[in-house]
């Protein structure tokens, strides 16, 4: 096979990855907010300013597919990320993280509103899928191989923004990354793995875990990492469209 089909070949290959990516792991923020989750807010975005709301963060793991769950220390440090990211666009204000213990059902909103004083809460609901297989693995950037295994994990995170007191979902975003961790399967060979790579999107940033043990949780803590900054950015882009449209239409 010539170098120019050889590209072809793994350019294709990408791009079937990139595909699946789109659509893995499926939506889950139907299961917290019901069938309005999957359909076109209507609810009329908030005329105060800041919006001010509570983040409530959820992770699921009842897809058949889905991945172990983040340790709860990894999980809130990327609540608390989330909100920093959030915090800094406009006009969402979160003022504070809830427990998700404390979300029970969407009939339980107005309860949390009142406990809280706030009018609005953000859901957010955090899942992915992860799939392993074997591969040859390079020691640095030589021809030598050694045999291994990459694990490719896809994580989504999603959000609704919810009118408490109506239960209306007033804004809806979700952000996608997808990692990748090669380990070796022989021992020896630390100075080069185990890493974690941004594919397909940065193939050349390498990411090392701390501990080999630890290897996978790292996977899914720096690719759920990405997939929360890019809900923020996502959430921001869908405020400026749907307020846009909204003053078109009044015109």
């Amino acid at each position: 096979m010539g170098n120019r089909a050889y590209r072809y070949l793994i350019l294709a290959g990408w791009l079937v990855v990139a595909a699946c990516a789109s659509t893995t792991p499926p939506s889950r923020l139907g299961e917290y907010l019901g069938s309005q989750a999957t359909s076109t807010p209507d609810g009329q975005l908030p005329t105060q300013r800041p919006i001010r709301t509570a983040l409530i963060v959820i992770t699921d793991t009842d897809s058949p597919q889905a991945a172990p769950a983040l340790p709860e220390e990894a999980r809130l440090r990327i609540a608390n990320e989330l909100k920093d990211h959030i915090n800094r666009g406009y006009p969402v204000v979160i003022e504070t993280i809830i427990p998700s213990s404390e979300l029970i059902d969407g009939a339980h909103l107005p309860q949390l509103g009142k406990k809280y004083g706030l009018d609005y809460l953000l859901v957010t609901v955090l899942s992915s899928e992860e799939r392993e297989y074997p591969v040859s693995l390079f020691l640095g950037y030589t021809t030598h191989r050694q045999p291994g295994f990459r694990r490719d994990n896809w994580s989504l995170a999603e959000a609704g923004l919810v009118d408490i007191q109506s239960g209306q979902l007033v804004l809806r975003g979700e952000g996608r990354a997808m990692a990748t961790l090669d380990s070796p399967t022989a021992p020896g060979i630390d100075q080069w793995y185990p890493v974690i790579y941004f594919r397909p999107q940065d193939p050349e940033r390498r990411i090392r875990p701390p501990t080999y043990e630890g290897a996978p949780i790292t996977l899914r803590f720096v690719a759920m990492t990405k997939a929360a900054e890019r809900l923020a950015t996502n959430l921001q882009e869908t405020w400026i469209e749907r307020r846009e449209a909204q003053l078109a239409a009044s015109e």
